[in-house]
């Protein structure tokens, strides 16, 4: 059976220190309402997005340029019948080297279609990976959901 957890990847001229530095700069290219440190192993973040999602996320693996792991401890998706459906998923970034560019791997592990969230996670992950966290790691400057578009 073919592995069906959430993935999608892109390439960047960028070295991979650029790529992981961005990465961990959550605030840069996911949300600027981030609470906690999101940078070293052990490390405790939370996020919330209007009435909607919140999540909380643990650092477990960090690789410097090479891999970044997240554990969702907690959540809730208040758009879903099973609001804590993310909680215990695991968010991977890997980071390899492919010629003289630097691919950026995604997957979202346990983000699978068999869950009620799925389509409408998958197609947020897509905007956020593919166009803010690229865009981060090209030009510097991400797409995050600001804290003014939550607040109002």
């Amino acid at each position: 059976m073919n592995n069906q957890d959430f993935t999608t990847a892109f390439l960047v001229d960028q070295t991979p220190q650029e790529a992981f530095d961005a990465i961990n700069n959550v605030r840069g290219w996911w949300t600027e309402r981030v609470e906690g440190n999101t940078e070293k192993l052990n490390d405790e973040f939370s996020v919330q997005f209007w009435d909607v999602h919140y999540s909380k996320q643990k650092l477990i693996e960090v690789i410097p340029d090479n891999k970044v792991v997240w554990l969702i401890t907690e959540s809730k998706l208040t758009f879903i019948e099973d609001q804590e459906e993310w909680t215990g998923t695991r968010i991977v970034f890997d980071i390899t080297k492919a010629g003289d560019q630097t691919e950026v791997r995604f997957t979202q592990l346990g983000l699978v279609p068999e869950i009620e969230c799925y389509t409408d996670c998958s197609n947020a992950w897509n905007g956020y990976i593919n166009n803010s966290l690229k865009d981060l790691i090209i030009t510097g400057k991400g797409k995050p959901t600001t804290i003014a578009q939550l607040t109002s």
